[in-house]
C-alpha cells in the first residue's frame, strides 16, 4: 500500500463520465486519459489510496467499470501546500448570503497549488456550513469584499445582482502616474479628480491565463478616477462597469499606469514564491446592492488606501 503524505483537498471535486459510444473499459483509464496533466502514477496512487468514489460513497478500483453520465468523485491534491500568512474577516452573515473580506494572495476557490488555502473552504470551516459558494470572481493577488451565497435554493437571484448588474462594485488602487500627469502635478496645475472612461475589447493572451486589448467592438468598460497624489503615486477609485478578467489591471495598464507590484502586466514576471510584503496594490473596496431576498439595501466596505495619502 503507497504512503499518503500530499495535502489533500476537504471537501472532493467530481467530474461526470460522458455519455458516448465508445468509452474506456474503466474509470481510471477514463480518469487518465481525461486529465493529461496527471501522471497516469498519480491516479493510480489516488485509487489505491481510496481517493476516487462515487457518489454514495463506494469506492473506484482499478477494475471498476466506467459508468456513463455518472459522476465520480476525487481529491484535489498538492505535495506541499503554501500557507497565506492572512486572514479573511466575515462582515455580514444571515441565512442566504455572507459578505466577506479576502485577504491579499487567498484563492476563493482551490486553485493551483491550494487545496485547503482559500476562502470557501476557510468559511465553511468558520461557519459549519458545507454549501458556502462565491457569487462571483475576484482574484487571488486582490483582496476586498466578496458575496458568498449560503443556501443552494436562493443562490441563483444572488447570481442574477452581476447578470443585470444590480450591483456597485467600487475598487481602490495605487500606480505610478505617466510623467504628464506628475510634471502637472509638480508644477500646481493638476485639478484633481481627472476622471478616463475606458472601453476596449480584451481576449485571452498567452499564456491563457493574461489577458490583451485588441481590435474590435468593446467588449469591456471602466469608470476610473484620479483622487489623490502622493510622490510619484496616486490613488485611484475604480468602478468595472463590465466584469472581464483582469479588466482594471488592463485598463490601468492601458492608461500607461500600470498598478503597483503586478506581476502579470506589463511584464510577465518569472515564477517565483509569493512576495507576502508586495501585495498587488488592488482592493475591492465597497459593495453596494439591494438583497434579493430581504429587499434591505446592503453596503459592505473594507480599509482601503485612503490613509496612505493623508
Amino acid at each position: 500500500m503507497p504512503v499518503d503524505t500530499s495535502a489533500r483537498a476537504a471537501q472532493p471535486s467530481y467530474v461526470v463520465l460522458p455519455q458516448q459510444s465508445v468509452h474506456p473499459e474503466t474509470v481510471l483509464a477514463f480518469l487518465i486519459g481525461h486529465f493529461t496533466q496527471i501522471p497516469a502514477s498519480v491516479w493510480q496512487q489516488r485509487v489505491d489510496l481510496g481517493k476516487v468514489h462515487w457518489a454514495d460513497g463506494e469506492l473506484v478500483t482499478p477494475t471498476t467499470a466506467y459508468r456513463p453520465a455518472t459522476r465520480v468523485y476525487y481529491y484535489r491534491e498538492v505535495a506541499v501546500e503554501t500557507k497565506i500568512p492572512f486572514q479573511q474577516k466575515i462582515l455580514h452573515q444571515d441565512d442566504h448570503c455572507i459578505l466577506v473580506f479576502k485577504p491579499h494572495f487567498l484563492p476563493v476557490t482551490p486553485s493551483g497549488n491550494f487545496v485547503n488555502e482559500c476562502l470557501i473552504h476557510r468559511l465553511r470551516i468558520a461557519t459549519g456550513i458545507d454549501t458556502i459558494s462565491p457569487a462571483h470572481r475576484l482574484d487571488r493577488p486582490t483582496a476586498g469584499v466578496m458575496l458568498m451565497t449560503v443556501n443552494p435554493e436562493t443562490r441563483h437571484a444572488y447570481h442574477e445582482l452581476f447578470t443585470t448588474d444590480s450591483i456597485k462594485k467600487q475598487y481602490q488602487a495605487i500606480a505610478k502616474l505617466t510623467p504628464e500627469l506628475l510634471a502637472k502635478y509638480q508644477a500646481g496645475t493638476l485639478n484633481l479628480p481627472v476622471r478616463w472612461t475606458v472601453k476596449n475589447r480584451m481576449v485571452r493572451s498567452t499564456p491563457s491565463f493574461l489577458m490583451k486589448i485588441t481590435e474590435g467592438e468593446s467588449n469591456t468598460h471602466s469608470e476610473i478616477s484620479l483622487i489623490a497624489v502622493k510622490g510619484d503615486k496616486g490613488l485611484f477609485e475604480l468602478s468595472p462597469i463590465t466584469g472581464k478578467m483582469h479588466q482594471l489591471r488592463v485598463h490601468m495598464m492601458s492608461l500607461g499606469m500600470p498598478l503597483e507590484n503586478d506581476t502579470n502586466y506589463p511584464v510577465l514576471a518569472e515564477k517565483s514564491a509569493d512576495k507576502f510584503d508586495k501585495p498587488l496594490r488592488l482592493i475591492a473596496k465597497t459593495l453596494t446592492f439591494v438583497d434579493p431576498i430581504s429587499k434591505i439595501k446592503r453596503q459592505a466596505s473594507c480599509e482601503g488606501y485612503d490613509s496612505e495619502f493623508e
